[in-house]
């Protein structure tokens, strides 16, 4: 549930984390809803596509997939761009729910006694919860924390705590037609701001301030995406591509971490 959470975050589908891993749609999709263990490479390229410090995450992968091996299970590492196995039976294994003939029942070890087994199994269980948990917790601190790892250091804090007091100045977003907004571009501490947002993480979609900042930054790069009016619409679109392609992103027209570091220079 953590790792859909964080794609989520990212605004990326499965078909978008597949171009851009190299890991199918379907393996993704196991991977997300708990059905197999992504392997260590996986969890890398999801971080790097989210924009975030995947070293954390992947001391955690190791905790959980010592788990997974405990209680003897094994992770699904298919090699990028694999499918998952259909899920059948190997040839000559006993069919789902028989028992071989002769067998003693589930939970019993022969001669009547009961079996052990289950209690390993239990501490196993038990160790994949705590895991999975503990990776969550990260995981939600990443995402919180995120927005502002680039803003602690002295002059770039200073910087945008001053842009982000004059985007509040403009109060809520209210789209009006035909009414464009202004531009004043300028450069602080070795980054672009037009005065409407200091947002370096949002990913656009509806109308607002976010959309007004991008617009100014695009004009201002050589991008026009047409009146800085606050719609993300197909002119915008266009010239998000545009800088995208320039820039070697993926031209999904989205603006997003990477397309922002862009923008701000």
């Amino acid at each position: 549930m953590q790792l859909r959470r964080l794609k989520d975050r990212s605004g990326l589908g499965l078909s978008s984390l597949e171009s851009k891993t190299g890991y199918s749609r379907s393996s993704w999709e196991r991977y997300l809803n708990g059905k197999a263990l992504p392997p260590r490479q996986a969890v890398e390229e999801l971080a790097r596509v989210s924009g975030v410090e995947p070293t954390r995450l992947l001391v955690l992968h190791e905790v959980a997939e010592a788990a997974w091996r405990e209680r003897g299970g094994t992770a699904d590492v298919p090699a990028p761009g694999e499918s998952a196995p259909s899920g059948s039976a190997p040839s000559g294994s006993a069919p789902s729910g028989s028992a071989p003939s002769g067998s003693a029942p589930s939970g019993s070890a022969p001669g009547g006694e009961p079996s052990t087994a289950s209690a390993p199994r239990s501490r196993s269980l038990l160790i994949g919860i705590c895991a999975a948990v503990a990776l969550g917790a990260l995981l939600v601190g990443l995402l919180i924390a995120a927005p502002w790892k680039d803003g602690g250091g002295g002059g770039k804090g200073a910087a945008e705590t001053r842009h982000g007091a004059a985007g509040s100045s403009h109060g809520t977003f209210v789209y009006r037609p035909g009414k464009t907004y202004p531009c004043p571009v300028k450069r602080e501490n070795g980054r672009a701001y037009a005065g409407y947002s200091t947002t370096r993480t949002a990913i656009l979609s509806q109308p607002g301030w976010d959309v007004v900042e991008a617009q100014c930054l695009l004009r201002h790069l050589g991008f026009d995406p047409g009146g800085a009016d606050g719609v993300y619409g197909e002119n915008t679109t266009r010239a998000v591509k545009r800088l995208q392609k320039k820039a070697g992103l993926p031209t999904d027209g989205i603006v997003g971490p990477h397309t922002w570091q862009v923008l701000r220079g």
